[in-house]
């Protein structure tokens, strides 16, 4: 009887052990959230940008080219220069390790020849469109997957969002050229909320995608780029920083697509200049150089 109570009480203490233990790695769980539910946003150049979602690597709108291999954009500002106007921050066989590439359109500056070379050709790719779709498909990728209203990658939600490429007098005179472009959404249960706007100026688009999906980070192309004769732009700017700043309160936001096409008419130092002067908390409103990375 005293022999079965001694083991009784070892019995109990190890079980007693064992939910300290757990209690413990509870614990541990929440205070520490595993690597997987980080969030890594990197600015590569221009609108390409990696981002590393739950363990996933997303590659985002590739310009891929050496510096100064294509000529400058027809009838823009700037067009005796060549794009883009800086090398990649990183070598090329880094920049493409990804498991999926998002197209938001395949202008040169967000889908270019040296992408289409350097891509694996069975890599997953997901464009706006069929159109889109099917032209990725002639380059001879085998995997090209058109954004739907609940498209889910290894576990992500990818939330296609609208956007115009220019306002309506703009659209009017150059709408066949500047076409059709979309941002994207990245969502999952204990992540964070990832909103990749795209080439868009502010648009109703851009203030619904985020009223409806609460993004606790929000990129945005601020290069401000221009056409010859046209009055305002046909991406954002610094301004559309700081409306997308007080309209997402809860978010960090973040300025893209600067320094590395001809015609983008707004410079880092100046949107930064532009941020300090509004007073904005440099901590919800960055602006990274080709290269940089954030962990959210």
């Amino acid at each position: 009887m005293t022999l079965s109570l001694s083991l009784r009480g070892v019995l109990a203490a190890g079980c007693a052990l064992t939910l300290l233990a757990q209690a413990h790695a509870d614990t541990q769980a929440t205070t520490q959230p595993p690597a997987a539910r980080t969030v890594k946003v990197q600015q590569i150049r221009n609108a390409t940008l990696k981002v590393e979602y739950a363990g996933t690597t997303f590659l985002v709108d590739p310009m891929l080219a050496r510096k100064g291999a294509y000529a400058g954009f027809q009838g823009t500002y700037n067009s005796q220069l060549r794009n883009p106007l800086v090398e990649l921050p990183l070598p090329l066989a880094e920049v493409i390790k990804a498991d999926a590439v998002i197209v938001t359109h395949t202008h040169l500056d967000h889908w270019d020849d040296a992408a289409k070379e350097s891509l694996p050709k069975h890599l997953p790719i997901f464009t706006q469109n069929e159109d889109d779709a099917r032209a990725i498909r002639k380059d001879g990728f085998t995997d090209v997957r058109v954004l739907a209203g609940d498209t889910v990658f290894k576990g992500t939600r990818l939330r296609k969002t609208g956007g115009q490429h220019g306002d309506d007098n703009t659209m009017a005179l150059y709408g066949g050229v500047l076409g059709q472009v979309s941002g994207i959404v990245f969502e999952r249960p204990g992540h964070k909320t990832v909103y990749v706007a795209g080439d868009t100026i502010w648009h109703r688009h851009v203030e619904d995608a985020i009223k409806q999906y609460r993004p606790d980070v929000i990129i945005l192309n601020t290069g401000y780029a221009r056409i010859l004769g046209l009055d305002g732009a046909i991406i954002m700017g610094k301004e559309d920083l700081y409306r997308a700043y007080r309209a997402a309160p809860q978010a960090v936001v973040i300025g893209s697509h600067m320094e590395a096409v001809n015609h983008g008419m707004q410079t880092r130092q100046e949107l930064r200049d532009f941020i300090a002067e509004k007073g904005m908390d440099p901590q919800r409103a960055r602006v990274p150089a080709d290269g940089e990375a954030y962990l959210f």
